[in-house]
């Protein structure tokens, strides 16, 4: 069994490969590295000199196939989750103190940003010429999307030399012949040969404003971090990116909502209990 591990994205991302090594094994793994570096170098918001910054500073740009992707499945998930996955909480974001790369956040600082900021902006993607363009006064955010539409990247390229995983920070695919055993937290351990999983939560990614808990996770209704009942919310997809999405609509949809939904998902409420939902 063959691992690499390397910082992307913020998070720690390993990579396990069920293959012997040799020349092309080691340049699948350094691929993979080498394409979670591309992404995030196009879809921080972080970073000043990558697209999507440009895209917020300007306001319309002609974008790259990735940028352009990204954004349409963004919208798609806007659209099918009735407005709780939306791109444009840039604003919310950083008005409740996530301004810049997560460690870099203060744990506790003044201001709170109790009024929130606007969100459901619109954003409008030009098919024949690339260009996405933003309403005036809105920006977006890819980070959780971005990071899942990597991971998906990642298997592709990865699993044409063996059976493997790609993990990447809690946003895990597989693939195999044979299930790979996948522990998930306050939760069973999960037998998977091809999906992904992920998990939307706030007691990882949280601070504090004038003494009053923030997370990253924002309500566009609100443009302020989500109040429910739920503290973490882990599900199974096809896909790495359809389990972003699908974790994040039923954090904000709230316990009885989220197990309504028929999605094969673990609910970790604020009181401590747990439950197995969508036939997980």
């Amino acid at each position: 069994m063959l691992k690499h591990e390397f910082r992307a994205m913020g998070t720690d991302v390993e990579l396990l490969l069920d293959a012997e090594d040799g020349e092309q094994t080691q340049s699948a793994l350094r691929a993979v590295e080498e394409e979670f570096e591309r992404l995030e170098a196009m879809l921080s918001r972080f970073r000043p000199e990558s697209e999507l910054s440009r895209l917020n500073r300007e306001g319309k740009i002609e974008a790259p196939p990735d940028l352009e992707r990204v954004v349409e499945l963004a919208l798609e998930a806007r659209e099918r989750t009735g407005g709780r996955f939306d791109p444009t909480i840039y604003d919310a974001l950083e008005h409740a103190g996530y301004d810049r790369s997560f460690e870099q956040v203060a744990a506790e600082a003044e201001g709170d940003g109790s009024e929130g900021a606007r969100c459901g902006g619109r954003v409008t993607i030009d098919a024949e010429t690339g260009t996405i363009e933003l309403e005036p006064g809105f920006h977006i955010d890819l980070g959780g999307i971005g990071k899942g539409y990597a991971v998906d990247r990642a298997i592709e390229i990865l699993a044409v030399s063996g059976p493997c995983l790609v993990n990447a920070g809690g946003d895990l695919a597989v693939r195999g012949e044979e299930p790979w055993p996948v522990g998930v937290e306050d939760g069973p351990t999960l037998e998977l040969t091809r999906g992904a999983i992920a998990t939307s939560g706030r007691d990882q990614r949280r601070w504090r404003r004038d003494g009053q808990e923030r997370h990253h996770l924002i309500d566009p209704a609100t443009g302020r971090p989500s109040e429910t009942d739920l503290l973490r919310v882990t599900v199974v997809a096809s896909s790495a990116v359809e389990a972003e999405v699908l974790a994040k609509n039923l954090f904000l949809a709230g316990e009885n909502d989220a197990a309504a939904a028929g999605v094969p998902a673990l609910l970790v409420m604020v009181d401590g209990r747990t439950r197995l939902v969508g036939g997980l």
